[in-house]
C-alpha cells in the first residue's frame, strides 16, 4: 500500500548567528509560530495517521500545532535531522553550500557530505514509510542549509536545484508517495510541477 510522506519544512525561525541558539535548540521567531498554527488545517487535511520530527525544536514546533489537533505525539528521529555541513553561521553559506551541491562526495571534516545526506534521507523515508504503510505521515523537516527536504524530493524523482532550494517558501509543505518496493512514485508541493506518476 502506498504511503503519504507529507514533508513540513519548517516555519520562520530565528536566523542563525555566532553566539547564538544552537542548531537543536534554534527556536521559530514569534512569526512562525502563527505560521504553523495557520498550517493546521492544510495539514488535517492531508488525514496524517502519525507525526515525525527532526528533533530539532524549530522543525518539531512547526508540526505540534497539527499534531496537538490530531491527539498525536510528535516522535522525533535523529535521521530526520537537517545536515551537518560543518560550517559555522557565516553570511556567505550559499557559496559553500553551492559547491558542496555540484561536489556532493565532498566533506568538512567531521561532517556529513550531500552523498552521507542523500543515503540518510533515502533511508529515513523508506523506514517511515515502512512503518505506517497505507496512512499519512507529517514530517517536520528543514530547507536552507542542509536541504533535508531537498534532498528528499530529489530522491523522490522531482527536479530540485539550489535555486529551488532558495525559492522553496517558509513554511512549505510537500507530498511524497512511497509505494512499497517501489519506493517513491509521486510528488507535489510548491514551486513543483503536477505529480510525477
Amino acid at each position: 500500500m502506498a504511503t503519504d510522506l507529507v514533508l513540513v519544512r519548517h516555519a520562520t525561525s530565528v536566523v542563525p548567528t555566532p553566539g547564538g541558539p544552537d542548531e537543536m535548540t534554534r527556536p521559530l521567531r514569534p512569526e512562525g509560530l502563527v505560521q504553523a498554527r495557520d498550517l493546521v488545517g492544510e495539514l488535517l487535511a492531508l488525514a496524517p495517521t502519525a507525526v515525525a520530527s527532526s528533533p530539532y525544536l524549530r522543525a518539531v514546533q512547526t508540526v505540534e500545532p497539527a499534531a496537538r489537533a490530531l491527539g498525536l505525539a510528535v516522535g522525533t528521529r535523529w535521521e530526520l535531522r537537517e545536515w551537518d555541513s560543518g560550517l559555522a553561521p557565516t553570511p556567505d553559506y550559499a557559496r559553500h553550500h553551492v559547491h558542496r551541491w555540484e561536489h556532493p562526495d565532498e566533506a568538512r571534516p567531521g561532517a556529513e557530505s550531500i552523498a552521507d545526506l542523500d543515503r540518510r534521507v533515502g533511508a529515513a523515508l523508506a523506514r517511515l514509510a515502512g512503518e505506517h504503510d497505507g496512512g499519512a505521515v507529517l514530517v517536520g523537516t528543514h530547507g536552507t542549509h542542509g536541504t533535508f527536504a531537498a534532498r528528499a524530493l530529489l530522491a523522490a524523482g522531482a527536479e530540485v536545484d539550489w535555486p529551488f532550494l532558495v525559492a522553496m517558501p517558509m513554511p512549505a509543505v510537500y507530498v511524497v508517495r512511497w509505494d512499497g518496493g517501489r519506493g517513491a512514485t509521486a510528488v507535489r508541493g510548491p514551486g513543483l510541477p503536477l505529480d510525477r506518476a
